[in-house]
């Protein structure tokens, strides 16, 4: 294979099945200069094979390989580079110098079109990427048989590719979360699609799958005289109007001469064709036909074939009861059935956090058999393969799921092509283009037909899903997804799958989320610390011992250290660190879990304090607890509670009195909680 000048891996079992076929072939031709072939060759090699004997031996290469993904991008870079050189004149790698680099890299600070015009600049990820592979050159010296650089020449000296191509390192994990309100509705209408309108589009697919000709079991067939006169016949006998033509189909008729008065213009003869399990319907066979048709349309018409009389379901928005889709062309119907699928990848990444790699890799038969874990309780399991930082091949897991997750997983499987004949859930697929129109039609007339909210036009990937989900998780512990989700419920799944399998790949993403939550922690309690510093005091039970703590770190921090030495943020982040990792956030107020004891939730609930580590979070009674304490941004959801209360006591009757006094002891309350808040803020009366 090393002689051959085109190295294809598409034969290799056990490829990741999200790799694309080109990314699976490397083109040595098509570097120009012939000599630097066996350059590229011997690069690609040590990439790939790190351990062998020739490449261990060298003091700078890499020592990890990497996948044939990431060689064939570096493939593309490194011939970039060296077909610019053979631009410059330059015959030998020998012959390269400091002022060729720079001038390759002030190049490629620029992206130009075909005709060399700049279009903008090219990203600092772009230029680190170009960099790296034009030193990585220098650390295979040795080893190159044909050329390389002039001895002990490396571009950039001792800099980093990071260094040179500008690039600001960031710590923590740099994909950024969506924003609220492209989120909810983003989920939403997810769940919308595979929950009420997942089992019409699977009835819908069956009904095509049974169409298509190229299904096994179906004929192309002879006798064509035979049985389309016979499929006239019946869309005559049923009263059944013929499908509707693509608006494209119509306008290359008129291109090839066909009458704008043709009744035929607009009849979808392909459909008629597949109607007797033909692939396509020839246009010989229309002069024998025509009679026929044109009677049996002017007798039933013409009408989109699929979804005529489409079951009702509910709107998303509540507003009442719509068809589930209006008539649909085959084109259309098809576009209904990605769409489903495209649904299901969003709820599956949501409700998982599963990444792309993993979705891909997800069998037909992913859903495990559902387990008893308690009385009440289902555990529900979905298989998959982790591809990411594994051997050939992969590595198998399982992911404790949800069930919806679950469920979403079998309206996936539903939607499969049989003809296609697929082992996986999805076929292979890019998020972008199938996003996009999903979202082109949720904003468009039918997701306002059915009640859907409009989800703004920002980037959103699988990445970006992922990421949002363990942010979700720990600013919103006991939070919803779009109005129904609990978020609680996929803590408790993903850390139950952790405990399943410990080195699995939701021990990954509970990693993710834990990190996230203890940040999340420690800026909430730096933000309750600023506002005490700015006057701004805490309320409830809790108050007085938070505000005693601050004022013991003020203390610490205002005590003289070196001299000229500032106090830095970090110095008060150091000492707020153990509060902030015992703050359990609720909707309505801080926990501040520093003594089980006198937790009133674990009192109410008659739990064992000695063994407790965390608080009953959904019995907390905050105006009560000594742990307590609320803020300003607790405000919104005491004085909506304070108002939906006399909302209801204005409602109830006067033999209620009983239900009357509890609700406005209660409003009571609320109405003191909001009054502690305003005096604390200073902005009470």
């Amino acid at each position: 294979m090393f002689d051959e000048h085109i190295w294809e891996f598409t034969g290799i079992i056990g490829l990741p099945r999200y790799l694309a076929r080109s990314s699976q072939i490397l083109f040595f031709t098509e570097i120009l200069n012939p000599l630097w072939w066996n350059v590229a060759k011997e690069f690609v090699f040590a990439r790939l094979a790190p351990e062998h004997p020739s490449v261990r031996e060298l003091p700078h290469a890499y020592r990890t390989p990497v996948l044939i993904a990431t060689v064939h991008g570096r493939l593309t870079k490194l011939t970039e580079w060296l077909n610019w050189l053979t631009e410059q004149g330059v015959e030998s790698l020998s012959e390269v110098t400091q002022q060729h680099c720079d001038a390759y890299l002030e190049l490629r600070k620029k992206v130009r079109d075909k005709h060399g015009v700049v279009i903008r600049d090219s990203s600092t990820g772009y230029r680190m990427g170009m960099v790296a592979v034009i030193q990585e050159l220098a650390y295979y010296t040795e080893l190159f048989s044909t050329d390389a650089y002039a001895p002990g020449f490396r571009p950039w000296g001792q800099r980093t590719a990071y260094a040179v191509a500008g690039v600001v390192k960031q710590a923590g994990n740099k994909t950024p979360a969506l924003r609220d309100e492209v989120f909810q509705p983003l989920v939403a209408a997810a769940l919308y699609v595979v929950e009420v309108l997942g089992p019409h589009v699977v009835a819908l697919h069956e009904q095509l799958q049974e169409m298509f000709s190229d299904r096994p079991g179906r004929h192309s067939g002879r006798h064509w005289n035979v049985e389309l006169p016979r499929a006239i016949a019946r869309h005559v006998e049923e009263g059944e109007p013929f499908d509707i033509a693509l608006d494209h189909v119509v306008t290359q008729r008129l291109a090839d001469g066909w009458s704008p008065e043709d009744p035929l213009l607009r009849v979808n003869l392909i459909t008629l064709a597949h109607e007797t399990g033909r692939h396509a319907f020839q246009l010989k066979w229309l002069s024998a036909l025509r009679s026929q048709i044109e009677d049996a349309v002017a007798t039933v018409g013409l009408e989109k074939r699929w979804a005529r009389r489409a079951a009702p379901v509910a709107r998303a928005d509540g507003r009442g009861d719509v068809p589930w889709a209006l008539p649909l062309n085959t084109y259309e119907a098809r576009g209904h059935v990605s769409r489903a699928l495209t649904a299901c990848v969003i709820a599956l990444a949501v409700l998982t956090g599963m990444r792309f790699s993993e979705l891909t890799e997800l069998p037909l038969d992913c859903r495990l058999p559902p387990e008893e874990s308690g009385e009440g309780r289902v555990r529900y399991r979905l298989k998959s393969k982790i591809v990411k930082g594994r051997g050939l091949g992969g590595q198998w897991d399982e992911w404790v799921t949800i069930k919806e997750a679950y469920n979403t997983a079998g309206v996936a499987a539903a939607l499969t092509d049989l003809a296609c004949q697929s082992s996986h859930l999805f076929k292979k697929f890019t998020f972008g283009t199938p996003y996009d129109a999903f979202l082109s039609w949720v904003n468009g007339p039918e997701g306002r037909r059915l009640g859907l909210a409009p989800i703004p036009e920002e980037p959103v990937n699988l990445r970006m899903l992922r990421r949002t989900l363990a942010v979700e998780m720990a600013h919103r512990p006991g939070g919803l997804l779009a109005a129904k989700i609990h978020l609680k419920h996929i803590s408790v799944v993903t850390t139950e799958g952790y405990a399943n399998r410990p080195g699995g790949a939701q021990s990954v993403l509970l990693a993710e989320f834990g990190r996230e939550e203890r940040e999340h922690k420690m800026r909430v309690t730096l933000a309750a610390y600023q506002d005490y510093k700015d006057g701004i005091r805490p309320a409830g039970p809790g108050a007085k011992d938070l505000t005693d703590f601050f004022e013991s770190v003020d203390g610490t921090v205002g005590q003289p250290g070196a001299p000229n030495v500032k106090r830095s943020e970090q110095e008060v982040m150091n000492l707020l660190a153990k509060r902030a990792g015992m703050l359990h956030l609720g909707q309505a107020n801080h926990c501040w879990f520093l003594d089980p004891s006198k937790a009133l939730c674990l009192k109410l609930a008659g739990r064992n304090a000695s063994d407790a580590t965390a608080p009953l979070i959904g019995m907390c009674d905050s105006a009560r607890c000594p742990q307590a304490t609320h803020h300003p941004d607790h405000r919104p959801v005491w004085a909506s509670s304070a108002q939906n209360k006399k909302v209801f006591i204005a409602t109830i009757g006067r033999a209620q009195n009983t239900e009357k006094a509890r609700l406005a002891a209660d409003l009571a309350r609320d109405e003191r909680v909001l009054s502690e808040i305003d005096a604390a803020a200073g902005t009470g009366a």
